[in-house]
């Protein structure tokens, strides 16, 4: 099961948190900051799973992670997880994320979380998995964009 989605720029500043399993707002603090650390003083051709921080459960947790750009894609699995399928999930979102977003930046988040949480929503809910095609959550984000429209065209008539 997926405990938590950490995105965070090169700086460690997060653009994107998600947990999915509850932790006071002071330990999610340390869990990002601990993370962070953990990830950003790797080098970028080693592998890209190591255990858990001592914070978010230690051995029994992994955090598999990807650096693309400014930003580091990681997420906080238990070992029930294939990491392999998880670096997969990774690329997918991302790459959904790119299309979506017409080469997705850092700002992209910053100035559409909306959208970005509603892409997340479509690909992960609760810690598991939904959707893994790239095609159906490109639809399901299309869908959701057309009723955002529909929605917003009687304001602007009157």
């Amino acid at each position: 099961m997926i405990k938590a989605i950490l995105i965070f720029n090169n700086h460690g500043k997060p653009r994107l948190i998600r947990f999915y399993q509850y932790f006071a707002e002071d330990m999610q603090q340390q869990i990002i900051r601990e993370t962070f650390h953990l990830v950003s003083k790797r080098d970028d051709n080693v592998c890209n799973f190591l255990e858990g921080g001592s914070l978010i459960g230690g051995s029994d947790y992994k955090l598999i992670y990807r650096h693309y750009a400014t930003l580091y894609f990681v997420f906080c699995v238990d070992s029930s997880e294939s990491e392999l399928g998880i670096l997969d999930l990774i690329q997918v979102f991302v790459e959904t994320l790119d299309k979506c977003f017409e080469n997705v930046c850092e700002l992209d988040l910053i100035f559409h979380m909306d959208k970005v949480h509603y892409i997340l929503q479509e690909v992960v809910m609760g810690g598991m998995v939904l959707e893994t095609n790239m095609n159906e959550i490109i639809a399901q984000v299309e869908v959701q964009n057309r009723l955002e429209k529909s929605e917003s065209l009687p304001f602007i008539l009157h």
